[in-house]
C-alpha cells in the first residue's frame, strides 16, 4: 500500500473536506528538522543483533514493534514498542517492523513509518498519524541518523515479506506481519526463546537505567507519603495518580499497573483496582514501579502503616516478612541457583507459621516439595526477571532462566509475603485482612549483589522515621 493510497483515519462527526479546503493545507508550509542526537543504545543495539544473527545462520528474523490497541470506540492506548524490538533497535515508534539478515551478519533494515507529506490529507485529517492531530513523527533519514540503522519506508515491507523461506518471526506483536507469514510454531517459539534469553544479563548501560527507574520510583513513594493527608481524605486512587504523576513527569509511564492495597486490599496480590479508603490503623501495600525513557522499569514494595507507627501486631509480622526478604537478598550471588533466594525466604517464613501455630505439620515437612502447606500463607515465588519488562525474559526456557544459575549482571526481584484472608478461618481473628510484602531489585554482582532500590526504607524504624519526617 503506498502512502498516497492511504485513506486517512477519520471520524463520522468529522466535518467535510471540500476539494478546496484539501488544496489550500497542502501549500505553505515551511520544513524544519527534528532535533534526534544519536540514541544512546545504538552501538549496543548493533553488537545485539549480530549475537542474535549467530544464533540463526542464514535465516531472517522479522521482529515487529506492534501498533497501536483501541481503549474504547476511537480511542487508544498509549503506544509503547514491544521490548524486543526496541532492545534490538532503540526504535519506539509504532508499526515499525525489524527485519535481521543473520548472511550479512546482523545487518538489519527498519521499516518504519515516517510523517506523512504534507501533500496528502494525511497530514490534516488523520487522527492516529496526522501530524496536526497526532504530533509530528520522524522521517526516515532522521530515524536513521538517530538509531544508526538503514531505515526504509512501511510501504516497502509487503514485497519483503513475501518470501518466507528461512524465515522467523516474533508472533502476536503485530497482527499485519503473522498474517504476511505463514507460521512455524516450532521455529518461532525458538526465536523468542532466544530473543528472551539474550536479556537475561544486563550490561553496564542497562544497570544504569535500571538504577534511574529505581531512583524515579523511590521519589514517587517519598511524594505519596508526603501528601498523606490527601491520601487519608481520597483513599488509594490518591496514591495511584501521585505516583502516576512522577512516573510521567521522569520517565516513560508506569512499568505496570501499580497496586495500591490498604487493610484487606494488600491480600489480593494483584490488586490494581485502587478503589478503596486508606484507614487509619492499617497496613497499606504499596506495590509500584516506574519505567524510564528507554523503556527499562522498576518494581518495588513497600508495606507501611497507616498511622505512621506499627502496633505490635503489625511489627511482629513485618519483621518475619523482612527476615525473609534478608534471607533471601543475601542468597542472591553468581553460582547460586535461580531459586535459591526463593527457597532460603520461604524457610524464614516457614518456621515463623510454625512459630504462630499455624501449620498442620512440622515447618520442614511443610517445605517439602510434595507438601508446601505453607504457601496457603505466601502464594507466590520469590523472585522473577526484571528490564525491559517487569516480568522479563518471560520466554526463556526453564535451562536458562528458573533452573539456572545465576551470573553477573542478572537482575531480580526479591519480594516474600504474607497473606492473611479475610475469611481465613485457619489464622486468628486479628490476623485476617493483614497482607504484607517487602520488594526490591537486587542485581547480581562479581562477589554478591547490590539493592538498587536500598534508598526507599525497609526495617521499621527507618520507615516510622521516614514517614514521620515527610509528614512533618
Amino acid at each position: 500500500m503506498n502512502e498516497k493510497d492511504t485513506q486517512p483515519k477519520t471520524e463520522s462527526h468529522d466535518q467535510p473536506v471540500p476539494e478546496a479546503y484539501a488544496a489550500f493545507m497542502r501549500q505553505g508550509w515551511g520544513d524544519r528538522e527534528l532535533d534526534m542526537p544519536r540514541h544512546a543504545v545504538a552501538d549496543s543495539a548493533e553488537r545485539r543483533r549480530a549475537r542474535l544473527a549467530e544464533a540463526f545462520p542464514g535465516e531472517r528474523l522479522v521482529v515487529p514493534a506492534g501498533g497501536y490497541k483501541v481503549r474504547a470506540n476511537d480511542t487508544d492506548y498509549p503506544f509503547r514498542p514491544d521490548t524486543a524490538h526496541t532492545y534490538l533497535s532503540g526504535n519506539l515508534t509504532s508499526d515499525a517492523v525489524l527485519v535481521v539478515n543473520c548472511d550479512a551478519g546482523g545487518e538489519a533494515i527498519l521499516y518504519a513509518r515516517p510523517r506523512s507529506s504534507r501533500q496528502t490529507d494525511e497530514f490534516f485529517r488523520d487522527r492516529q498519524y496526522g501530524e496536526l492531530w497526532a504530533g509530528r513523527r520522524p522521517s526516515l533519514h532522521e530515524m536513521s541518523d538517530s538509531l544508526g540503522i538503514q531505515v526504509r519506508h512501511l510501504d516497502e515491507l509487503a514485497d519483503v515479506l513475501k518470501d518466507s523461506a528461512k524465515t522467523r518471526v516474533l508472533r502476536g506483536v503485530d497482527a499485519r506481519v503473522d498474517a504476511a507469514l505463514a507460521p512455524d510454531g516450532a521455529r518461532d517459539q525458538d526465536f523468542a526463546r532466544v530473543l528472551s534469553e539474550m536479556r537475561l544479563v544486563k550490561d553496564a548501560w542497562e544497570l544504569g537505567e535500571l538504577a534511574e527507574a529505581c531512583d524515579i520510583t523511590t521519589l514517587g513513594f517519598t511524594d505519596a507519603v508526603r501528601d498523606w493527608d490527601n491520601v487519608l481524605k481520597h483513599g488509594e486512587r490518591w496514591i495511584e495518580g501521585t505516583f502516576f504523576r512522577r512516573a510521567r513527569a521522569m520517565g516513560n509511564d508506569v512499568g505496570y499497573s501499580s497496586i495500591v492495597g490498604s487493610g484487606s486490599h494488600a491480600t489480593t496480590l494483584h490488586w490494581i483496582e485502587n478503589s478503596g479508603p486508606v484507614t487509619p490503623g492499617e497496613l497499606l501495600l504499596l506495590d509500584m514501579g516506574v519505567e524510564n525513557n528507554n523503556l527499562y522499569t522498576a518494581d518495588v514494595t513497600r508495606t507501611l502503616p497507616v498511622d505512621g507507627t506499627f502496633t505490635p501486631l503489625q511489627k511482629d509480622l513485618y519483621e518475619l516478612v523482612l527476615r525473609a526478604q534478608d534471607a533471601g537478598i543475601a542468597a542472591v550471588r553468581p553460582g547460586a541457583q535461580f531459586e535459591d533466594p526463593h527457597h532460603a525466604a520461604m524457610h524464614v517464613i516457614a518456621h515463623g507459621l510454625e512459630d504462630m501455630g499455624l501449620l498442620p505439620v512440622s515447618a520442614e515437612e511443610a517445605l517439602s516439595e510434595d507438601s508446601r502447606v505453607y504457601a496457603r500463607w505466601t502464594l507466590h515465588s520469590t523472585s522473577h526477571m526484571l528490564g525491559m519488562d517487569v516480568h522479563d525474559c518471560a520466554a526463556a526456557s526453564p535451562e536458562a532462566y528458573k533452573l539456572a544459575e545465576l551470573t553477573e549482571g542478572m537482575v531480580l526481584t526479591v519480594e516474600p509475603g504474607l497473606y492473611f484472608q479475610e475469611d481465613d478461618l485457619l489464622v486468628p481473628e486479628e490476623l485476617r485482612g493483614i497482607g504484607i510484602r517487602i520488594e526490591d531489585d537486587i542485581v547480581v554482582t562479581a562477589d554478591g549483589s547490590k539493592n538498587l532500590s536500598a534508598s526507599l526504607p525497609r526495617e521499621v524504624a527507618a520507615i516510622e522515621e521516614w514517614m514521620g519526617s515527610l509528614r512533618a
